[in-house]
């Protein structure tokens, strides 16, 4: 059987999507998990294009969408995995010394920050798998708080099921149109980047609020 080759006009030649296409041409399914796993890694490397091409290229033949779906879920997870043992090694010890170096910040939000990873933890790593950045960014404090390796394992897998599944399926769906995908998911990863933005915004206004409050009763 002769391998398919994704030479058409509408192939990507160049950039992130380019390089992400001869990864997905030259090796097939475990191309497509290397470019998710780095995509981990980098979190500037875009799964939102990388994801719908390996779906376009199911569509066109090159590899089966089972693979495209098995192997961008395991890429998924051996990232995350290398990121885990990232916070495992850091520590806590170490996460504690560089926050007391932070401006801004006290002991006591690190310690709530724990508290509330503790409670809900599970659902930040599972939910986090679908939202760009965030996704690598969530599995270094797993790490660092020793979340049991075999759950941290199965939300992975579970979240970045669904997530890399639909931008899969759309990229094979939309077949040539694949990468208006990248697009909407623009949208959406832009929104929630933005709601994340704000969060951090209030947090840091109550935070200095806070503290003159603190001062002007100490004067």
């Amino acid at each position: 059987m002769h391998h398919m080759t994704l030479a058409l006009p509408q192939e990507p030649a160049d950039g992130i999507a380019g390089w992400a296409a001869d990864l997905v041409d030259t090796l097939g399914g475990p191309g497509a998990g290397l470019a998710i796993a780095l995509e981990n890694l980098f979190p500037p490397l875009p799964s939102e294009v990388i994801l719908p091409l390996t779906g376009f290229a199911a569509g066109q033949g090159v590899l089966s969408l089972a693979s495209a779906l098995f192997w961008t879920t395991l890429g998924s997870v051996v990232g995350a995995v290398a990121l885990y043992w990232i916070g495992v090694a850091f520590g806590r010890e170490r996460m504690h010394a560089l926050w007391a170096k932070l401006p801004l910040v006290k002991a006591s939000d690190l310690e709530r920050t724990e508290e509330w990873f503790a409670k809900h933890g599970t659902k930040a790593v599972f939910l986090g798998r679908m939202v760009p950045i965030f996704r690598s960014l969530i599995s270094v404090p797993a790490g660092v708080e020793r979340m049991p390796m075999p759950v941290f394992i199965m939300l992975t897998t579970l979240g970045s099921l669904i997530w890399n599944s639909i931008l899969v399926l759309a990229g094979y769906w939309l077949g040539d149109q694949w990468d208006a995908v990248e697009v909407y998911v623009g949208y959406l990863s832009k929104a929630v980047l933005v709601l994340v933005v704000v969060a951090l915004a209030a947090y840091l206004v109550v935070r200095l609020k806070g503290r003159s409050k603190a001062q002007h009763r100490r004067a």
